[in-house]
Formats: structure tokens, sequence, C-alpha cells
């Protein structure tokens, strides 16, 4: 039996993103690893059948010191477990586990970039240990495969020197359309819904500022925030923020919840003024609902939406033109309804996670021959 360890920062993050590659590996005889930071969802891997292995992975800390110490505590444990291959997902995981695997003989690496993460987001970031990974970065993919999810991302990674046989686009996570089912928008008064962790990079100022603009003007709907602050990320928004939102009434903070797929139903439109990602799955899990997205068009969030198809797509960090298309969708019933049954048919068509997790098995069946 093939061995696979899946190296992800988080195991909560694991288990709502990528747990069913977990288990179509397992079904395809693999025996299946996944070292992540056990905090949450530890126990709900090993009841799947899944052998999660804890590794503690610093998400906010730069400091080249600790990557240092990540990657040699990784590869004792790749040393142990003596996979046929491992697969890292995130930014953070690709440059520990790429660190790690130059002191390793055997296992196979797939390097997945599910978007480029706060070091490339965020320009204020002049550290000496930022513009050191920067450089690092293209060393570091040199081995294995490489995963990208978007077009923007393949030609960063070409232009790191990284050969286009070597390069393969698997566009998102891939959603559960069977869980995420299509639903007709409620009545009553329609609900703007950002699903997100509460990070500035996912533009929840500027949907915050988009609410107070439509609230001036006597728009009728409600602007609800689902999720929480990462306090681990260093773009969060601080609970004391979220709290001040709330208490003005510009909008309402539900917090992060279990069942998204019986939260998104009560929206009317999905926002996720993002200012880059890999491909969001918010956004595909709404589409599978069948609700009308605006993203903005940036790397990414316009893999998941095409502007005027199923969704509309706005610049970044522009609160006004995100009311703007806010209010369009508002005023018009019959374009939402459109639009979403739109991004249904692609969620299903392009973006399942049967079609992802076949795209995943194909890279690991190739890097293996």
């Amino acid at each position: 039996m093939p061995k696979l360890a899946l190296v992800a920062s988080e195991d909560w993050h694991f288990y709502s993103h990528r747990l069913h590659l977990g288990l179509a590996a397992k079904r395809n005889g693999f025996d299946v690893s996944v070292v992540t930071r056990c905090r949450m969802r530890a126990a709900d891997l090993a009841s799947s059948g899944l052998s999660p292995i804890n590794f503690e992975m610093d998400r906010r800390g730069s400091s080249l010191r600790g990557i240092w110490s990540e990657s040699m505590r990784l590869r004792r444990i790749i040393h142990k477990i003596q996979p046929n291959i491992v697969h890292l997902i995130s930014l953070r995981a690709v440059v520990v586990g790429a660190i790690a695997s130059t002191f390793l003989i055997g296992p196979n690496l797939v390097l997945a970039l599910n978007g480029l993460g706060y070091l490339f987001t965020n320009g204020r970031d002049k550290s000496p240990a930022s513009k050191i990974l920067k450089i690092l970065l293209p060393i570091l993919l040199r081995r294995g495969l490489i995963v990208v999810q978007n077009t923007e991302d393949f030609e960063f990674v070409r232009k790191c020197g990284v050969r286009d046989s070597r390069i393969r686009l698997i566009r998102g996570a891939g959603v559960d359309v069977r869980l995420f089912r299509p639903s007709d928008e409620p009545c009553g008064t329609p609900i703007v819904m950002l699903p997100s962790r509460l990070l500035w990079d996912k533009g929840v100022g500027e949907f915050v500022k988009a609410a107070r603009i439509l609230r001036a003007k006597g728009a009728k709907a409600r602007f609800v925030l689902v999720g929480n602050p990462d306090h681990e990320n260093p773009s969060t928004v601080s609970s004391e923020t979220c709290r001040q939102w709330a208490a003005e009434g510009i909008v309402e903070v539900w917090g992060s919840r279990e069942r998204m797929e019986e939260v998104l139903p009560q929206s009317a439109i999905v926002c996720l003024p993002s200012y880059r990602e890999g491909l969001p799955k918010s956004l595909l899990e709404a589409m599978a609902c069948r609700r009308p997205c605006i993203t903005t068009d940036n790397a990414g969030c316009r893999e998941a939406v095409r502007n005027s198809d199923n969704g509309l797509l706005v610049p970044i960090k522009d609160p006004d033109a995100l009311a703007a298309a806010i209010q369009q969708l508002l005023s018009d019933r019959q374009l939402r309804m459109r639009m979403g049954c739109s991004g249904r048919e692609r969620a299903v068509n392009e973006f399942s996670d049967e079609v992802v997790d076949a795209q995943t098995l194909s890279v690991y069946k190739e890097i293996q021959a």
C-alpha cells in the first residue's frame, strides 16, 4: 500500500477544504497521513480513517530561524513515516516542506500553492526575512510537481524558472455539490453575506464601507459577516473592531458557523472583495447553492466569477464600486436568479470535489510513474 503524507497548516482547514481528497486517496489504495497542527479536528480525521500527526507550524511567524526549526521537525516526521508521496498544501507548507525534503531521499513531492499568501499580498512587509523568502521560493520550487489554482499563479511559477511540464493547474479545492444544494432565495429583507475569516485582506473593511454607503442611501438589505477573526494571521480584524461594527448596526457579525450549507442559502448575494486568492472555496460553495457572487477582478477570484455571468467583478479596495455592484443586484431579482443558475452549473461542471480529486489523483499517479 503506497503511503501519502498530506501536510497542511491547520487540522480544521484541512477538514473543511481537503478531507474529501484524503478519503478519495484512501479509496484508491493509499495509506493516508495528515501532518498538521492538531487542535480542533484531529479526532474527526482519525474517525474518517485518516492518520493525523501533530506538527506545529507557526503561520504568523516569518523568522528564518523558526522556518528552519519547523523544516527540521517536519524532516523527522517524514523520515519516520516514509511516505511515497508528500503533498504540501499552502505556501507555508511548501516553504517548510521543500526545505525539509532537501535532506531526504525517496518521497515524491507535490507542492500546492493555494494562493501566494500574506507574504505576497502585503506590500508593507519589508522585513529581511520576507525579502529572503521571496528570493528563496523560486529555488524551493525546483523539486517535484507544482500545483496552482489559477492562471496568474501559473505565470508566477513559470517566471520562477519552473518549466511548464512541471506545473499543473487544478482549479480550487473542490466543492461538495451534493451537500451544497441549489435553493430559492428566501423571502423577506435580502441578506448580503461575506463568508470568510475576518481578515482585512479578504476585503472585510471594504464590505463594511459599502454597507455604510448603501445604508445611507436607504438600501433595504441586511449586511452579514460570517466568520471569526484569525489572530494568527497578521491581517486579522480585531475582535474589538467587530464588536464596534455590530454595536453600530452597520453589519451583523454572526461568527463562525459549522454548517455553511445551511447558512449560505439564507443569503441573496454573496460577496468576497478579497485582495488575492488561490481560488476561494466560499465562492464555490455559494455558487453551488445558486447564489450570485460579487468579488474582485484579481487573481483567483475571477477564476470563480465571470463578470455578468454568475456574478459581478469590482476593483480591489474600492468600496464605492462594491456598493454599486451590490445595489445593481439588490434592485434586480431576476438578474440574481439568472446569475445564480449559471454559478450552480459551473460549480457542478468545473469545480466539484469529484473533478478536483480526479485531477489530483492523476498527479499522484504521474509522479509515481
